[in-house]
């Protein structure tokens, strides 16, 4: 008996250990890697189509001057209905030169933090509705938590988190705290796509079956500039797309995702690391390297559609954000070449110049497109499309994230990106790797809305008077 009693205690051990291991929060189901989905904590609800009370001056606060920050608190003084109430960087001399931009704006001084505390005071202001975060990535979730629960909403920086953990963090504190986390995801409000964006609202694409998107953009001259190396560093300790919001972003809005459809499971595959660990040697004397030259990723959503994603920051390949969708009806391209293709007479009636002659085998003519494009461009855009322009970041788009952002909080209306979208944009680098590290398994995306992810049918831009 005791001997059966052994035996028995050593095939559970063994089937617990084949089914991946619970006690590290995760386990296989069919073949596929699924982690725990943490219970909604008593007091905590739902944050999807959060709506918080109208403000006539949203008062802002900024953490983060080096790469990104400057750039936004620029951005922000051509804002209506804002004061910039306090500024705050680990460098004083950061946060001096953003007070420069203030007073070049003629905007008034605001208050000045620093040094490694410094974050703290700023989110214990009772003056502070919209904490905005530029920081190193590592910094992004602490950061985010301790504001919101200090009363604040916050926007964050690309990613938004970097594990599991840290998402449900945000997902969890926002629920508590019934506060919009918006990540900074400028890429969803360049002007393509949020013309192709409003096509596919309008039914142009039909079904859309498959949309790709990615961040390919040689960092070589740009790695001296991340304060202390943070960023090569976080790539040599981890493998995976680590940078998939700027694709993945626009693709989740066309899908829907959590707004009728959601991401079921990925699988990824990489390269070895060739560049990557070249240029660790050089700058950190290390021989590994766990982030390779190219990752590749495959999605799976609930309603049978697939979503590709890339990543590569190491190769002389050029810039890319890949931005594609493939439609039962038609196909938008953006990288290298934008262009549209449809089922002939897909146009037909639209007023587009020589809509008999498209070919499904090529782009529509440059002058239909120009067409198509003014008569699906987006509300937004034809709002703000100007002074975007001329404001500038990143060609516009920063601009228009920005002007999104303090209209929905004046407004009192949903924000363009909820925290469920900051979630399940940045949990990809950590689902990739589990992937990678156990032979490109299947890893189920968790749902981050707890089940609600079917209760919006479809994605939109909340716009005052609706």
């Amino acid at each position: 008996m005791k001997k059966f009693s052994v035996l028995l205690c050593a095939f559970v051990g063994l089937l617990f250990s084949a089914c991946g291991g619970g006690e590290e929060g995760w386990k296989r189901v069919d073949g596929v890697i699924v982690f725990d989905t943490p219970e909604r904590e008593p007091g905590q609800k739902s944050v999807l189509g959060l709506r918080t009370a109208p403000m006539e001056t949203v008062r802002v606060g900024f953490i983060g001057l080096g790469m990104r920050g400057p750039g936004a608190v620029e951005r922000f003084t051509h804002l209506d209905g804002v004061e910039i109430k306090a500024l705050c960087d680990l460098y004083p001399e950061r946060v001096e030169s953003a007070q420069g931009i203030l007073s070049k704006r003629g905007f008034p001084e605001a208050a000045s933090y620093s040094g490694e505390e410094g974050w703290k005071q700023l989110c214990e202001r009772d003056d502070i509705d919209l904490v905005y975060i530029a920081t190193p990535w590592l910094k992004h979730v602490p950061m985010a938590v301790y504001a919101m629960e200090h009363g604040k909403h916050v926007a964050v920086e690309v990613p938004a988190a970097q594990s599991l953990e840290e998402c449900w963090q945000l997902v969890n504190t926002a629920e508590k705290y019934q506060r919009h986390c918006m990540m900074l995801e400028n890429c969803v409000y360049d002007f393509f796509e949020l013309t192709t964006l409003n096509m596919a609202r309008h039914g142009l694409f039909g079904e859309i079956l498959h949309v790709e998107g990615s961040y390919i953009h040689n960092l070589d001259e740009f790695w001296d500039y991340y304060q202390g190396n943070w960023r090569l560093d976080f790539d040599q300790k981890h493998r995976g797309d680590v940078y998939a919001t700027h694709g993945l972003g626009p693709a989740c809005q066309l899908l829907g995702i959590h707004r009728g459809d959601k991401m079921n499971y990925l699988v990824a595959m990489d390269t070895k690391s060739v560049n990557g660990l070249k240029a660790a040697r050089e700058k950190m004397g290390v021989d590994t390297f766990a982030n390779g030259d190219h990752t590749l990723t495959l999605i799976k959503t609930e309603k049978g559609r697939t979503i590709h994603l890339q990543h590569n920051v190491y190769t002389p390949r050029p810039y890319s954000r890949m931005y594609q969708l493939t439609g039962t009806e038609g196909f938008a391209n953006k990288y290298p070449v934008e262009g549209y293709a449809f089922r002939a007479g897909q146009l037909a009636g639209s007023g587009v110049p020589d809509h008999e002659n498209l070919s499904e085998h090529s782009f529509i003519p440059e002058e239909a497109k120009a067409a198509l494009m003014e008569q699906y461009k987006d509300p937004i855009v034809r709002d703000i499309e100007d002074k975007a322009r001329e404001v500038g970041g990143h060609g516009g788009m920063d601009f228009i994230m920005d002007y999104r952002l303090i209209y929905c909080l004046r407004n009192g209306l949903p924000l363009d990106q909820d925290v469920y979208d900051a979630a399940e944009w940045s949990c990809i680098g950590a689902l990739t790797a589990m992937s990678l590290d156990h032979n490109s398994a299947p890893v189920a995306v968790p749902d981050f809305t707890r089940g609600d992810w079917n209760k919006i049918d479809g994605y939109r831009h909340a716009l005052s008077g609706e």
